[in-house]
């Protein structure tokens, strides 16, 4: 193995490197109690760390990272000490109930906090753009579990499916987005009711404030949330929201905001992009009732159109941030930065080489939940290393495409001995040059 040492590999934060957020992983996995009855050959700590290997490396399936595992690196840079098959992994890893898993995610976010690393995602006077969405990652007419949603279809066949309610701090003007731990929208134990995603931004709103009570948060999602039942239980928690509204769904919001354009309270605002062809055009209202079941219920509404040379896009929100002419235009891209918890979030994990969708292993009571969590949770290392380390952007700027950053990454930790993950990126910085054969040749 040889470098070219021409350019010099740039520094990265300390404690906001690959290795030092993998110890935190694995301080905090070693800390989960273990409940296995009798001798355990391999250690809990062991078992959940070469699952969030396998996710980091982007392994594409359990068989295939059971088939190349290193164990060498494994010990080295995941600090492993034993590395379960693939059944063994499933076995000791099924019976795992997902919130244990919640004060790692807790404690990479501390991190990150404590770097100062969260400051350039701040959105608005100190808060925090908070992007909620429910997704689907697993479905089977066959396979399935206790935690199963249940779709029953009029012919009588049953498929059995999975969802999660993301949630990840978004910035109109980062790539980069901070995953934090899901809320699983699964079916609970004592009863025959599907979960739904309202229940679960019940759950995820509450554990929100009990991890982060003082963080300034204005949680934006899809205009389904717009409901009064959803804003009382955001409001209930001291946060501040901005979610889409559509005329089809809000008539009697749409007719008040009418209303009061007629009685003057609407104000009218545009704002001309010359030099990318485009105006910005802007009506809002503060204060009216957002239906006629909640008068009660006040909001600030927000419309919107983006005209360009060849369309007119068009948007709507309400929020319980007072709007003006100063704010309008901000509060607009953070509502149309909504997007990034699909885009940058759910569809990088599906069609990045994190394979969201495949299913590792399905298990009889948690595993499927248990992957897809510490899939996300090494996602949130990932974006941590993108938004903090120096010498992961420059490896991705010169490989590309994050695709070919995870193929060149894998290949290297299953071919050759690193003492950490820096020592691999180091590699893919300076070039890897393969030493030759040594050739011996007969001189007779």
């Amino acid at each position: 193995m040889g470098f070219s040492m021409s350019i010099v590999a740039p520094q990265g934060r300390k404690h906001l490197s690959a290795d030092a957020l993998f110890r935190l992983v694995h301080s905090g996995f070693a800390s989960l109690p273990d409940d296995r009855v009798g001798e355990t050959e391999i250690a809990l700590a062991d078992a959940l760390m070469s699952a969030f290997a396998m996710f980091s490396l982007k392994a594409p399936s359990l068989l295939a990272f059971d088939k190349e595992r290193a164990e060498g690196n494994l010990h080295t840079i995941y600090g492993i000490e034993q590395v379960p098959c693939d059944t063994h992994m499933r076995e000791i890893l099924d019976p795992i109930s997902p919130k244990w898993l919640r004060p790692v995610f807790t404690s990479v976010f501390r991190q990150l906090q404590r770097g100062k690393a969260l400051e350039p995602m701040a959105f608005l006077d100190g808060h925090y753009l908070l992007a909620l969405d429910g997704t689907g990652y697993f479905s089977s007419q066959t396979i399935h579990c206790a935690s199963c949603l249940q779709k029953v279809h009029r012919n009588g066949s049953i498929t059995y499916f999975h969802q999660m309610l993301g949630a990840a701090i978004i910035h109109p003007d980062r790539r980069e987005v901070i995953p934090l731990m899901p809320e699983p929208i699964v079916k609970h134990d004592g009863t025959d009711k599907n979960d739904c995603e309202r229940n679960a931004a019940k759950r995820f709103v509450a554990k929100l404030r009990q991890d982060h009570p003082h963080l300034k948060f204005i949680v934006t999602e899809d205009s389904l949330s717009s409901n009064a039942p959803h804003i009382e239980t955001l409001h209930n928690h001291a946060l501040h929201y901005l979610l889409g509204v559509k005329e089809g769904d809000h008539a009697f919001l749409f007719q008040q905001v009418q209303a009061a354009e007629h009685a003057g309270r609407v104000t009218s605002y545009e704002r001309h992009d010359r030099a990318a062809g485009v105006v910005h055009r802007f009506r809002f209202v503060n204060d009216v009732p957002l239906n006629a079941a909640n008068t009660g219920v006040r909001v600030n509404f927000i419309e919107y159109w983006e005209q360009g040379a060849d369309k007119v896009q068009h948007f709507s929100w309400v929020t319980d941030l007072r709007v003006s002419t100063r704010n309008v235009f901000h509060l607009m891209r953070g509502g149309r930065a909504r997007w990034k918890i699909e885009n940058e979030t759910f569809n990088t994990l599906k069609n990045q080489g994190y394979n969201f969708e495949h299913n590792y292993g399905h298990g009889e009571q948690h595993l499927s939940v248990v992957f897809a969590l510490l899939m996300m949770l090494a996602f949130l290392v990932d974006q941590a290393q993108q938004l903090c380390c120096a010498l992961f952007q420059a490896v991705w700027a010169k490989l590309g495409r994050k695709r070919m950053l995870w193929e060149r990454m894998r290949a290297l930790f299953y071919d050759y001995a690193f003492a950490s993950m820096r020592q691999l990126f180091e590699a893919l910085w300076y070039g890897f040059k393969k030493s030759s054969p040594i050739v011996t040749l007969d001189s007779s």
